[in-house]
């Protein structure tokens, strides 16, 4: 399917993106180029065949969401050059 250039020129109007002049042709071709992939795929026969959430079928294992580490915020506090009431004292950075 070939995508002249005011195709390409509403498409960019639509999506709110410059395109410039000399670039018209060549983003026109690359458009064309991926809707007659989308043509390919589309004549493809998928008769049987299973939508998959994943290519892999892969299975995400969970697990208990439990705290498994200790509490070490005093210690950690403790190594700060300053903190105040369980926080880290920094540097103003903004005016």
């Amino acid at each position: 399917m070939a995508v002249d250039a005011q195709t390409v020129e509403k498409l960019a109007e639509l999506a709110r993106i410059a395109i410039s002049k000399e670039t018209i042709d060549d983003v026109s071709s690359r458009l064309g180029d991926v809707l007659q992939l989308v043509d390919q795929l589309q004549a493809v026969n998928t008769d049987g065949v299973e939508p998959m959430a994943h290519p892999l079928d892969a299975v995400q294992v969970l697990r208990k969401d439990e705290v498994t580490e200790p509490n070490r915020r005093e210690d950690f506090l403790a190594l700060a050059p300053l903190s105040e009431a369980g926080l880290y004292l920094v540097p103003k950075v903004i005016d």
